[in-house]
């Protein structure tokens, strides 16, 4: 069994938590981070227990451990199922209310509109209702808003629409929240609303039958981790209850298999980067069982344009089939997403499919166009105010479908909150934000739009969107600037690299793999173990791809190991991997099998390295 070793400075410090010590003494990377060991010294004992009760070898027990899993939860952790982290789903406020609401509706034949987001989670959300009411025989109509045309939730125009089609019950998932005016004119033409939502709220809400939504301000459900596709899976859990109870099912009219639903929830999950904990853990390790049989026509034809053979993981819903979803909403036909995970006939999942991966292709180079311009305006203005709490950067000529895009990959490169915005020519801009750990951007947001600031805005903690006046622009950044110079300031300097233990090659093989996908699936809330590989050489490097670095660490005693740094060259990572002399660095990555071309086998993703030399 491979163990993981420690240098005599990180055995020392312990986390930074419990001692200033950097792990293998790195306090400046080539990122500019310090190295940390994640588990605390105080937690070393709870994770020794936990190897020992369970079972387990010593590594499985630190990166449990470093994870804040505990002794008793220890078990339910590495096999999440729903069974056992599955809440009623009437501790949602509003919830009761909507299954009964949405049960009438089934039984009553009536029409149903749902309204999405045209996001990956909106898109999953609304299939998930429309693939529900399809079993049960009900009518149902999906609505994805244009993004350039529309813009993000309901609109009056839209609503008065689907009332007009028909339907009297309309449901807004992944939206909604803040949509006042158009519910409103909803409530005038007599149709009844579902929200169901879990963006931020504030105290007022819009005035519908139930608005389901675990972040607004007076639900107690502890919940708020999830995405909008997990709050409408437990309303559906909790609409096929209430018609239980009615006795709406039988021999005639068999009760719907919810579980076949989770490949739907696990995808919108990653791609969301909702938490990976608890309910959300048990949603992806199942959703990715039931996605491996391919039973979805729609994701069936995605896996097969994207030529995506293995068995799917977390990297492949988030980095391979939630970029083309997205593409639809991004710079084409909105619905598209949507009618692909909902659809049962596979001559138009294939068409849908091979549409989006064209899409997908050509917002790539939208995205490498506008980011170039991007970077080189925040490197402008981080040179004028090094300790500029927050980046707002904007063009005429950006497309709005990408700013989200361009905003993560400043943030990435910047490391601080940053804002990407599209301007149109009368005068309005449609800017997306995304942030770093520690900075509410969303709560900034809903600040702004309170302050009179911003035509419309909201989102999570994390990620956010916002419509601004270009006349305004200069007081929005002076405002978010002030609301986030304290706690961006202190997130960027408490900044570090997690170290969950030191390694070499020889160490590496299946059996450490197995161990680590154990506590996996890996994302956000629930990071997958990162080691580090003191004082190995770098050989074979070369620049591959859209700036990739390819290479091979060599330790010592002559072990090798692939590793890829992604986006590194032309960066100060890309400048040490690729610097001659061949002088031992320490390297910092995540390890993980690739399965690319037919052969299997096992590669280091660099996330940093530091030459030990100038520590």
């Amino acid at each position: 069994m491979a163990a993981v070793r420690k240098s005599a400075s990180a055995t020392a410090a312990g986390a930074a938590s419990d001692s200033p010590l950097a792990f293998l003494g790195i306090t400046q990377s080539a990122k500019g981070m310090l190295w940390r060991e994640r588990l605390s010294a105080s937690d070393q004992a709870t994770a020794t227990t936990i190897s020992q009760r369970h079972g387990l070898p010593d590594l499985l027990g630190r990166i449990l451990a470093a994870r804040g899993v505990g002794i008793d939860t220890a078990a339910v952790f590495l096999d999440p199922t729903i069974r056992a982290l599955m809440p009623d789903p009437d501790v949602l406020r509003d919830m009761g209310t909507a299954a009964k609401r949405l049960a009438d509706a089934i039984q009553r034949r009536e029409r149903v509109a749902v309204f999405g987001d045209y996001d990956v989670d909106g898109a999953s959300a609304a299939a998930l209702v429309q693939r529900f009411l399809d079993h049960h025989g009900t009518q149902s109509r999906i609505y994805i808003p244009d993004r350039i045309f529309e813009g993000y939730g309901p609109n009056v125009a839209a609503i008065e629409l689907l009332i007009k089609e028909g339907a009297n019950l309309i449901l807004t998932v992944d939206c909604g929240t803040t949509s006042f005016e158009p519910l409103a004119a909803a409530a005038r033409l007599k149709a009844d609303v579902l929200v169901i939502d879990h963006h931020q709220a504030d105290a007022e809400l819009p005035r519908v039958l139930a608005v389901v939504n675990p972040n607004r301000q007076d639900d107690l459900s502890g919940l708020g981790h999830l995405c909008a596709a997990g709050v409408v899976f437990l309303l559906l859990v909790a609409t096929q209850r209430e018609l239980r109870r009615r006795g709406a099912y039988g021999e005639a009219a068999p009760e719907p298999n919810l579980f076949a639903l989770l490949d739907i929830v696990a995808l919108a999950t990653v791609a969301d980067v909702v938490p990976l904990t608890g309910l959300n853990r048990a949603f992806v390790t199942k959703g990715l069982a039931v996605m491996h049989q391919r039973q979805n026509v729609g994701l069936r034809a995605l896996f097969d344009v994207a030529g995506l053979n293995a068995a799917p993981t977390p990297y492949a819903l988030g980095f391979v089939l939630g970029p083309r979803i997205n593409a639809g909403g991004r710079i084409g036909d909105a619905a598209l997403g949507a009618r692909l995970l909902a659809t049962e006939d596979q001559m138009e999942a294939t068409k849908i499919a091979a549409t989006l991966d064209k899409l997908n292709r050509e917002r790539k180079a939208l995205e490498t166009q506008m980011l170039e311009e991007a970077i080189a305006d925040a490197d402008r203005r981080v040179d004028e105010v090094p300790e500029l709490p927050m980046l707002i950067t904007g063009s005429d000529t950006w497309h709005k479908g990408v700013v989200g895009l361009v905003a993560s990959r400043l943030v990435e490169r910047f490391r601080r909150p940053a804002c990407a915005i599209a301007w149109e020519a009368k005068g309005e801009g449609t800017g997306s934000l995304r942030s770093i750990a520690g900075v509410d951007i969303g709560g900034a947001v809903r600040a702004a739009v309170a302050n009179g600031l911003l035509v419309k805005g909201g989102g999570h903690a994390m990620a956010a969107g916002l419509t601004v006046k270009r006349e305004k622009l200069a007081e929005l950044e002076a405002f978010l600037a002030e609301r986030l110079r304290s706690s961006s300031t202190r997130a960027r300097e408490q900044a570090g690299l997690e170290i969950d233990g030191a390694l070499t090659p020889g160490a590496v093989n299946d059996t450490l793999i197995d161990m680590i996908e154990k506590v996996g699936p890996y994302g956000q809330g629930n990071p997958a173990p990162r080691f580090a590989f003191p004082a190995h050489r770098v050989k074979f490097a070369k620049v591959v791809g859209n700036a990739h670095i390819r290479c091979v660490l060599e330790a010592g005693d002559g072990s090798r190991l692939d590793a890829v740094a992604f986006r590194a060259s032309g960066q100060p990572l890309g400048d040490l991997l690729t610097a001659p002399g061949g002088l031992p660095l320490h390297i910092a990555g995540t390890l993980k099998r690739d399965t690319w071309g037919g052969r299997q086998k096992i590669e280091l993703t660099i996330d940093d390295a530091a030459d030990p030399r100038k520590q």
